[in-house]
């Protein structure tokens, strides 16, 4: 029952970060910080960081 107690506990946890992470995100996009992006242009986006990490923060 205690192991069951913790696993509900971590869900929960997980749950509340990624909650706060998405209303980060949609504050962030609200507020003009983010682009709209296709699926194909945000895929190519991350070939290209993943290929030269370093100039991505450029």
């Amino acid at each position: 029952m205690l192991v069951k107690i913790l696993k509900n506990r971590i869900i929960e946890s997980r749950r509340d970060e990624i909650a706060s992470d998405a209303a980060s995100s949609i504050a962030e996009f609200q507020a003009g910080s983010l682009k709209v992006q296709t699926a194909s242009e945000a895929i190519q986006e991350l070939r290209e960081y993943l290929n030269n990490p370093s100039a991505a923060d450029v």
